[in-house]
């Protein structure tokens, strides 16, 4: 009964809440004191292609073939103190190839290096469970630290409008900085439900923004997902999950040196499938896919096409 509620809740209570380049940390780990005490580590990546121009929520045409990559690799180390308290330490990596028109002109480039690292504590207040049902409450909180490089965000201090004729970037330098150069608070929550095979899972996370290097704050962001799925098999040693994952992201506009930057809002809503593995209470693998249903932007910005992630994680 007991390796079989593992199962149950190692796999379906994870939760991907890896939306945002700068603000949101994959948080799988939040749900895992379940699996016992000990160290943990994991692997988790997310790849973006943005490559659709809109201005106000509606498309225009992309007449310069602007376009981004981004890759964002988190590894994560972790130690449950108990089966319900724990903490988590977050290194991301990030990669960024880009195409845009700058003042008239064609630029193409990328961006590499160590993003902000972030240290969060998740604790369970709740977990229920029996043979045919489960609900667990999951909390987190902790903080972002400034490692990542700034620098991007210097163009914001000299941004111009393009030559009359000329295209206007939909690619700043807020979008390409690697770190936001502010020290920022994460707090988030999670829930699991299950009845039989079938269950539904939610979470979201809210980055909390402060001022940081050019003057500049990012705007607070919220991001969730969740949704409904079924459990494929489910024994004493291995789970395999699918869900319909929906998720989704708003965040306001930033600000620099107290007037707002008005090409950073955005409302988003993505929709895909997502299986979920487990394997002895010690493996647990996630993989995900996800497109875009609703995008809503202010002013003009590159949104994401579609996005792909995966994730592993192995407790000692």
């Amino acid at each position: 009964m007991k390796a079989f509620s593992f199962a149950v809740l190692a796999v379906a209570c994870a939760q991907p809440l890896f939306a945002c380049d700068l603000c949101a940390i994959y948080s799988a780990a939040e749900s895992r004191g379940e699996l016992g005490t000990g160290i943990y580590a994991g692997l988790a990546e997310q790849f973006t292609h943005f490559g659709t121009l809109q201005e106000d929520g509606v498309k225009v045409p992309n007449t310069d073939y602007q376009s981004e990559d981004s890759s964002i690799t988190q590894i994560l180390l972790g130690y449950n103190f108990t089966e319900r308290f724990g903490v988590q330490f977050t290194a991301p990596f990030i990669h960024r190839a880009f195409r845009r028109s700058e003042a008239g002109v064609i630029e193409e480039g990328n961006e590499s290096g160590l993003g902000d690292v972030s240290l969060v504590a998740h604790f369970q207040p709740i977990r229920h469970e029996t043979m045919n049902t489960t609900f667990a409450w999951n909390l987190l909180g902790g903080i972002k630290m400034p490692t990542g490089d700034s620098s991007r965000i210097a163009e914001e201090l000299s941004e111009t409008p393009p030559p009359y004729g000329a295209v206007e970037s939909g690619i700043h330098g807020h979008d390409l900085a690697l770190g936001s150069g502010s020290w920022d608070g994460i707090v988030g929550t999670s829930i699991y439900a299950r009845w039989k095979r079938a269950f539904f899972s939610a979470a979201t996370q809210y980055s909390l923004r402060t001022r940081g290097d050019f003057d500049y704050q990012y705007a607070n962001d919220l991001t969730w997902s969740g949704g409904p799925g079924v459990l494929l098999v489910l024994d004493d040693l291995t789970t395999l999950s699918l869900q319909a994952n929906v998720s989704g992201e708003t965040k306001g506009l930033d600000n620099l040196a107290g007037t707002p930057a008005e090409d950073t809002g955005i409302t988003s809503v993505f929709l895909g499938p997502e299986l979920q593995f487990e394997w002895r209470g010690k493996l647990s693998a996630e993989l995900g896919a996800d497109f875009p249903v609703s995008i809503d932007n202010t002013a003009l910005q590159i949104v994401p096409d579609w996005r792909v992630r995966a994730a592993f994680t192995w407790h000692f």
